[in-house]
């Protein structure tokens, strides 16, 4: 595996170097301090005449911290994977929101690790991204699993605004000709929104539409 690692951190970047340079079946071919130099290195191979002469020079793994001076490493990543789509990209960092998670990995990440791990474990994350695996701490992928059920949830369930607004009236006890009233719509509408309602909630009736309402965070 050939490896260039991205870390600002001068002590950092150093123990990572001897980790993961002595590591049998490790290339280290470049550490940076930043992404604008990484690039740069990144530009000047893609612009040779043969670049399949050089082809041992390009990185087959980058290791990139996110909070780099400059450019970003999420930046980085996204900069690079245009100029070498088939490079694997590791985001190591302390960041573990799920906005940072899923814009590294938008921008071209395959794995994400997050710092202050065994040191083995960084080793055997990065083989399995070479090896074509997706690697991520375990707080990372509980995050991203979290994040999906909660996308998968507001999509099963979602109600219109309308909707919404007759669960509201259920919830306070009204009936269907004082809904329509407040509503300004016929009774025969009401019935269907309702309809609708206990289809999208899968329930038969209005007490098991407003428990579903409440658990699933749709009224409170």
């Amino acid at each position: 595996m050939r490896l260039s690692i991205v870390e600002d951190d001068p002590m950092l970047l150093g123990n990572l170097a001897i980790l993961l340079g002595g590591e049998p079946g490790i290339q280290l071919k470049g550490t940076f301090f930043n992404g604008e130099d990484a690039l740069q290195v990144l530009h000047n191979l893609r612009s040779l005449d043969d670049i399949s002469s050089q082809i041992g020079n390009v990185p087959e793994v980058f290791l990139v911290d996110l909070g780099l001076p400059g450019i970003s490493g999420i930046e980085f990543i996204g900069k690079a994977k245009k100029l070498f789509p088939n490079i694997e990209f590791m985001a190591f960092t302390v960041f573990e929101d799920k906005k940072t998670i899923l814009s590294a990995i938008k921008a071209g990440a395959s794995g994400y690790i997050l710092k202050g791990g065994a040191p083995r474990e960084l080793v055997e994350a990065l083989f399995s991204l070479y090896q074509g695996g997706a690697p991520m701490s375990p707080k990372i992928a509980r995050a991203l699993i979290a994040e999906f059920r909660g996308e998968a949830v507001a999509e099963q369930y979602v109600l219109t605004r309308r909707e919404h607004e007759i669960l509201t009236f259920l919830e306070n006890g009204s009936t269907y000709k004082e809904i329509a009233s407040s509503c300004v719509i016929s009774p025969h509408t009401v019935h269907s929104h309702i309809k609708n309602i206990y289809e999208k909630l899968h329930v038969k009736n209005r007490k098991e539409a407003l428990i579903m309402a409440k658990k699933k965070g749709i009224i409170l």
